[in-house]
């Protein structure tokens, strides 16, 4: 039996027609494989693609973040900020700048050995050298993420820090540190009281004294000092009438190179937060025979002082104690270069008027050295305050301005004593070596304190309801002229 065979011709076609029919099986197969995976390396690389941008915005979070925790706790101890000239890479650099913008004006006041502020009082705040670089701020917990880590697609970027806010003297229920509530009750001739007020504002830049801001002199330069600061006396002139005053002054932590304020009242504030410890002097002076002062304060437990003073301000202290006429400690209202640095201020504003009411005054003030007379005349320690409803967007102040409306209308204005003129009090910046509030770029932006309050709105003020109390003359009379007039 002979086994069945295809022609020659047959077998070669049947061989092509399978091996046709294997490829197109083959590359179905291969196909099928290759779907996926290209389909998957397309997603990585969109993913890729997706997460470098949102991983470089995170970076830019976690730099940002960081600058504002070295703001928080080394700016405050000098006066470094934030600057647009951080070393950021790509983007960052510009979102920090916008971030710096924001939040002070455009010149940096150079560091030095007066401290603005502290952490917290009892924090040691030991000065830096001029020119000495902040502390670098902690890392984050975790760490941070390098420049070019994934991050998972979809992942919200990180939440930043919330913004520092400027440290406050006295306890946080203080007077100088409670916002008035829009529901606050007003004095019965408050709309009259603020008319007389506001026409004499109008007289007195008639008469070529308008409202000013007092900066480089008759202001207050504060001196933050270590816990390690050598202690000197200052002594008290007529120190008979106030014996425990000058027990305060007998160990005083000031620095031999410390200066008063320009102008003939001399100030000088300084505080030692690792004591809790604060000494305020009127017309200081080092003479040959050492430091002395005309009159003055001092104050313990100063974080939990309303901000006056009075018998639990020091042993033995009076009610009369303290550098302004009205026994307010004038720290608690300044306008701080911190305060400007971070773009907010987050208390009441201490405010010298020219019409002071004689004979009477308005707690928390303890005294006056008024001399005007009238049911409308203002005392001294009368709480003011912007309108609520007033709104301050509509009055394109200059940014500073802006700055001191705003408090006043959250905290309000608070009458501390006589000037010739209406007058705000500013850091005396002297002892940073530098003026950082006249240059064009300046907190000033190169304008005059006159121009900057042309269009402050006076007569939106409103006086809070008083508690009056009878007195005779302060301590003691002074007239604070502004600066350079």
């Amino acid at each position: 039996m002979h086994a069945h065979r295809f022609p020659a011709g047959a077998s070669l076609a049947m061989a092509a027609t399978t091996a046709v029919l294997m490829a197109t099986a083959l590359h179905a197969a291969a196909s099928s494989v290759a779907r996926p995976v290209a389909k998957a390396a397309a997603h990585s690389r969109r993913a890729s693609t997706t997460s470098r941008p949102r991983a470089h915005r995170k970076t830019c979070t976690s730099t940002v973040g960081r600058a504002r925790h070295a703001s928080r706790h080394a700016g405050r101890h000098t006066n470094w900020r934030m600057s647009s000239k951080t070393p950021a890479p790509g983007r960052c650099a510009k979102g920090l700048s916008r971030h710096s913008y924001k939040r002070s004006p455009r010149e940096h006041p150079p560091e030095s050995n007066t401290i603005a502020k502290s952490t917290s009082p009892a924090e040691q705040a030991a000065p830096l050298s001029p020119g000495a670089s902040a502390p670098p701020a902690p890392e984050p917990s975790g760490g941070s993420l390098a420049p070019n880590e994934a991050v998972t697609p979809g992942e919200p970027d990180p939440p930043t820090s919330p913004a520092s806010a400027p440290f406050r003297f006295f306890s946080p229920s203080s007077f100088w540190n409670v916002p008035v509530p829009a529901s606050a009750a007003l004095d019965p001739k408050s709309g009259e009281m603020i008319g007389a007020f506001s026409a004499s504002i109008a007289r007195q830049a008639l008469a070529k004294l308008p409202p000013w801001i007092n900066t480089t002199r008759s202001s207050i330069p504060l001196y933050t000092v270590p816990a390690d600061q050598p202690t000197t006396t200052v002594t008290l002139e007529n120190a008979s009438g106030a014996p425990a005053l000058q027990e305060a002054w007998n160990q005083v932590p000031l620095p031999p190179t410390a200066k008063p304020a320009e102008g003939s009242d001399k100030v000088l504030i300084l505080w030692q937060p690792s004591t809790d410890r604060l000494w305020d002097f009127w017309r200081l002076s080092h003479t040959t025979t050492g430091w002395q002062a005309s009159w003055g304060g001092a104050m313990q437990k100063t974080s939990s002082n309303p901000g006056v003073y009075g018998p639990e301000a020091w042993p033995g202290a009076k009610p009369w104690w303290g550098d302004s006429a009205s026994s307010l400690e004038p720290i608690g209202g300044l306008i701080t270069l911190e305060d400007l640095q971070l773009g907010e201020i987050n208390h009441a504003i201490a405010i010298a008027i020219p019409n002071v009411r004689a004979g009477t005054y308005a707690a928390p003030a303890q005294r006056t050295d008024g001399k005007a007379t009238g049911p409308l005349t203002l005392p001294e320690g009368a709480h003011l305050r912007l309108d609520p409803k007033l709104d301050l967007a509509t009055l394109h102040l200059p940014h500073i301005t802006q700055l001191i409306a705003e408090a006043a209308q959250r905290y309000g204005l608070l009458i501390r004593d006589y000037a010739p003129d209406v007058t705000f009090y500013a850091q005396d910046p002297s002892p940073t070596a530098t003026n950082p509030y006249t240059s064009p770029t300046g907190y000033f932006e190169g304008k005059t304190p006159k121009e900057l309050l042309a269009n402050f709105p006076w007569n939106h003020l409103q006086v809070l309801k008083m508690h009056l109390h009878k007195t005779g003359v302060s301590h003691r009379r002074r007239g604070r002229r502004a600066d350079g007039r």
